[in-house]
């Protein structure tokens, strides 16, 4: 049974921005780039506080970033509070020369590190998170009502760059069905920054005018405004799967010096989902002489890259490429596309062998120059492209025996000759590029996998390591009682297909006993569930935390899902119904099982948010001979009243018959088990009528259930996860376990402008 500590245990556990306390160290280096990319520094929590380390790769060497006792004592000098050098009461500084400053106190701090003095300095207020500085630091662009402005950063000076904004046709924002107001008004925030990319010699801007006129309204009411008053009705433009009208992007380069405004003579981009400039589908070539864009028509059967004159506004057609289902630029939708303009040719991914590899194009002919990479693994990422010794560098996953989805850092030259590993191990290498110009001699690999924690390290292009940064110490991690996931294989429904995932035992695990067993979904087909590295928190859905409360946990990718070759992601194409292919999540429990008699197989559960909200509903109605309680938070329970950049995409741009089967609503009358339903009533991502749907074909249907409707939350419960969380453990616990929860409740969350890079990152 769940005890107050097993419920504290978990709550250690949860994988959230500003969690309490880190229980890993050493496991993550953000670097924060000097003297143009030659150097970096980056802050490392030590258990108590945090150490702030510097790092030349051209040396080899990584020290202290300056005297932490001393600055300690003079900051103590000057300050008159106690400050402990192994737990600096700063999170961050700004190198100044020979000093750094940092905010701590609740004052500004300047410390030299010749003499370590330090004195209180006038305060430079960090960049406004809704402007996009100019890369020579002398500019800024920023929403102003439907317009875009340039703000000069010296003198202050303001200037519209557009003057013809109107409502539903503005420039600099992305399609409203991902503009996060609701979470944006809890935080403090208007609007996300404008969606622009500013030319390499910072004299233009490439944006789009956003064209929302005639997409579908729909409707949100907030019941509880935060003055008291009256319910306010929000209204969003949010097309459904089959509207003929879609959100779109109009490319625009925007001169900064000359004011003028040239518009790319092309048909305007489809934007049902994210904007081409912030998804990086769109980008300046390195000397700022052209924009290059890429561009499928509604069916997704044909990917079409463009080159954009920014004097002019010609768009020309560079090359293209049709297929049988969706052509894709990356199998993950968020990532940015795998391809690449050089000097005369493009490196364009493709999945036309089945698999995901580069092939070469001539820039001005569009003619095909040959295949750069090939075999039955798929590249992931183009990290660099040395044009002088004719070599890329990239990630590629399905080169490491028995895991196809850990990735290895690879070479091979443009002419397809001299394949070689750069990281030549078992491990999954997660790639940190510097993002300045002058670090292009080396790379930061951090090497691991779910059950071995990572090690950073800086290497050069051949991969040797010049410098290595941390190694994760899990110490207090192991303390909660938490014990590594174990990685499986099954076989898939069909007998035939390896399928991967991983087992999380409870916590006190006891082989003697027997623990129900709960399956965290997240079905795709835009990302996978499992990451093949090391990721404590259990992949941000409370997957490790249910191991701590007692759960058997299991999380897999079935087919339908990315990583592998295009067969085994094609699964989903008109079948999102299949949520992941449930099948295989019950082909995999049955044989986990066989050999893992303390998996209670007649206590499963299913839990889930957003599509994995989807998918919990869906395998209690698909399955319930196997599943017999879930939790559906956030889901997306009816296609048919959802977002086409998703439904479209992977269910077919003309297909309602596959939207239709896409509907958990259709099918309330199959429930069986305990359900528990929860959704947000502000939740403008996935619309609470998508629960509200499946409720009311419940109660039509006479079913059992319970319903959790948040006022106020949007689409993940940002200022009230504690209490939305403790009730999803409660109700598991209650009804696998048959046991009394013990009321226990995770500490809330600050909601505050300072989320806004992790919760956007």
């Amino acid at each position: 049974m769940s005890t107050t500590q097993d419920y504290q245990a978990a709550e250690q556990l949860l994988h959230r921005p500003a969690r309490p306390g880190e229980l890993v160290i050493g496991d993550k280096v953000r670097p924060q780039w000097i003297d143009g990319g030659a150097r970096f520094w980056y802050a490392v929590s030590n258990g108590a506080g945090r150490r702030f380390v510097l790092v030349d790769p051209a040396a080899g060497t990584r020290e202290p970033a300056f005297d932490h006792a001393r600055l300690a004592a003079a900051l103590a000098a000057a300050s008159g509070q106690q400050v402990d050098p192994g737990a600096l009461p700063f999170m961050a500084l700004e190198p100044a020369g020979n000093a750094v400053e940092f905010d701590a106190f609740g004052e500004h701090w300047r410390c030299s590190l010749d003499d370590h003095t330090c004195e209180r300095a006038e305060f430079t207020p960090p960049g406004n998170p809704l402007e996009v500085p100019s890369p020579d630091g002398k500019s800024a662009v920023f929403r102003r009502g439907h317009n875009l402005w340039a703000r000069s950063l010296s003198d202050g000076h303001e200037w519209a760059l557009t003057t013809d904004g109107e409502p539903d046709h503005g420039y600099g924002s992305g399609p409203d069905c991902t503009s996060n107001t609701t979470l944006l008004r809890k935080i403090g925030l208007p609007h996300l920054p404008p969606a622009v990319a500013w030319s390499p010699d910072s004299t233009k801007v490439l944006a789009h005018r956003t064209d929302e006129r005639g997409v579908r309204q729909t409707h949100l009411v907030e019941a509880r405004p935060a003055d008291g008053g009256a319910p306010l009705l929000h209204t969003q433009r949010y097309a459904y799967a089959g509207d003929a009208i879609m959100p779109q992007a109009e490319l625009v380069v925007l001169d900064l010096a000359e004011g003028t405004v040239v518009r790319a003579q092309a048909e305007p981009l489809l934007m049902p989902v994210l904007s081409p400039v912030t998804a990086k589908w769109a980008w300046w070539a390195p000397d700022g002489s052209a924009v290059y864009y890429l561009d499928r028509p509604r069916d997704l059967r044909t990917l079409t890259l463009h080159r954009l004159d920014p004097v002019t506004g010609e768009v020309t057609t560079v090359l293209s490429e049709t297929g049988a289902t969706r052509v894709e630029p990356n199998q993950w939708a968020y990532e940015p596309p795998i391809v690449k303009v050089l000097a005369g040719e493009v490196l364009w991914y493709s999945q036309r062998d089945g698999w995901g590899h580069l092939y070469r194009y001539d820039l001005r002919t569009g003619a095909l120059l040959g295949q750069v990479t090939s075999g039955a693994w798929a590249v992931r990422q183009i990290l660099r492209v040395d044009e002088a010794e004719r070599v890329v560098y990239f990630t590629a996953s399905g080169l490491v025996d028995g895991d196809p989805y850990r990735r290895t850092v690879c070479r091979v030259g443009l002419d397809g000759s001299g394949f070689a590993k750069v990281t030549d191990d078992e491990l999954d290498h997660v790639v940190t590029l510097p993002a300045v110009p002058g670090g292009q001699e080396y790379f930061i690999d951090s090497a691991s996998t779910v059950d071995t924690p990572p090690v950073t390290r800086v290497r050069d292009w051949d991969g040797r390591v010049l410098v290595e940064l941390e190694r994760a110490d899990i110490g207090k991690l192991t303390a909660t009682g938490w014990t590594p996931p174990e990685r499986f294989r099954v076989k898939a429904a069909d007998g035939v297909t390896d399928i991967y995932g991983v087992l999380y035992r409870p916590r006190g695990f006891d082989p003697a006993r027997r623990y129900p067993v709960v399956d965290n979904l997240y079905p795709g087909p835009q990302l996978t569930r499992v990451a093949p590295c090391f990721d404590p928190g259990g992949m941000g859905l409370d997957a490790e935390p249910l191991a701590a409360l007692g759960f058997v946990v299991v999380a897999l990718d079935g087919r339908g899902t990315p990583g592998r070759d295009k067969a085994f992601h094609d699964a989903s194409y008109g079948n999102l119904a299949d949520a992941g292919c449930l099948a295989d999540h019950v082909a995999a429990l049955r044989q986990l099982a066989v050999t893992r008699p303390w998996m209670d197989l007649d206590r499963v559960g299913a839990f889930g948010h957003s599509g994995g909200g989807f998918a919990a509903a869906r395998a209690m109605l698909d399955h319930p001979e196997v599943y017999k309680a879930a939790v559906a938070l956030s889901g997306s329970h009816d296609a048919r009243c959802f977002n086409p950049g998703f439904v479209e995409t992977y269910d077919g741009a003309d297909n309602p018959e596959a939207w239709a089967r896409t509907s958990n609503v259709d099918l309330a009358d199959r429930l069986e088990g305990r359900l528990l339903l929860v959704h947000g009533d502000m939740d403008d991502q996935v619309h609470p009528e998508h629960t509200l749907r499946l409720a009311d074909r419940l109660i039509a249907a006479d079913k059992d259930f319970e319903l959790l409707i948040v006022p106020g939350a949007e689409h993940t419960f940002i200022d009230c996860l504690a209490y939305v969380r403790g009730r999803c453990w409660d109700f598991l616990v209650r009804e696998l376990m048959g046991v009394r929860p013990p009321g226990y409740r995770p500490a809330p969350i600050a909601v505050g402008p300072e989320l806004l890079g992790e919760l956007f990152a």
